[in-house]
């Protein structure tokens, strides 16, 4: 397969392909910055995948290109990105964030435009912030969070969650609100209540979230070798144990 078409299965949290990077787990108290687990290796700049859902959602409904959960419902074109079944139809900004639908984030992106959309990229200090995609391509607006420019690393993402918390990126609240709401887990764990996004890749497998109970917040980033939707499950099972 070609680079693009990995990249786009890659987009989908699905263990399809071979990953390289090494385990990290991070996580810090959200209002402090204190660790409370930092194992592995969490330096390392790795491609964001699905969980540059996250902070899309957040520049969509600040811009109003998004407006609540249900809205907008965007119609599925001939030419979209086509290739998962579910796919293949109208969708909104829950389905969009469930189904990890790849042609939704790439609506929002061409509707925010290349320069708002770098600029909301730099404000949030999101990694390297490169969102110009890939040499010569002309396809930032499309790839650029799909394992091609933009990189970030697990303790990035455990910053960047913390002032999503703190709501320290300048954004209208409606945006954190909505945001929250798309990434709520359905059920408690360990009685905490769970905020995360899977992201999967040829060289990484993501969860990245936040965790409420009792008034605390918790933020974590879990990236390793497995993918998006394998890192959860670990995450959520070991979850009672690392924070009981």
């Amino acid at each position: 397969m070609n680079r693009r078409i990995l990249a786009l299965l890659a987009g989908l949290g699905l263990p399809l392909l071979a990953h390289s990077a090494e385990h990290c787990l991070a996580m810090a108290d959200a209002a402090t910055g204190k660790w409370l687990v930092h194992e592995g290796v969490c330096g390392k700049r790795l491609p964001p995948m699905s969980t540059f859902k996250l902070p899309l959602a957040l520049m969509g409904y600040d811009a109003g290109v998004l407006w609540d959960e249900q809205a907008p419902v965007l119609p599925f074109k001939q030419g979209y990105v086509d290739w998962r079944p579910v796919w293949r139809q109208p969708h909104g900004p829950a389905t969009w964030m469930k189904e990890s639908v790849v042609w939704y984030s790439q609506q929002i992106t061409l509707q925010l435009g290349a320069e708002r959309f770098a600029a909301y990229t730099r404000r949030f200090n999101y990694g390297n912030a490169d969102v110009s995609g890939d040499p010569g391509k002309d396809n930032g607006l499309s790839d650029s969070w799909l394992g091609s420019s933009l990189r970030i690393s697990p303790d990035e993402q455990v910053a960047f969650l913390r002032r999503v918390l703190a709501r320290d990126l300048g954004l209208k609240p409606q945006a954190y609100e909505m945001t929250a709401a798309l990434v709520k887990w359905p059920q408690q764990v360990g009685g905490w209540q769970v905020y995360g996004k899977t992201g999967s890749g040829r060289e990484v497998g993501w969860y990245v979230g936040w965790l409420e109970r009792d008034g605390r917040r918790l933020v974590f980033a879990q990236a390793g070798g497995d993918s998006g939707m394998d890192q959860r499950d670990a995450f959520l099972a070991r979850l009672p144990r690392l924070a009981p």
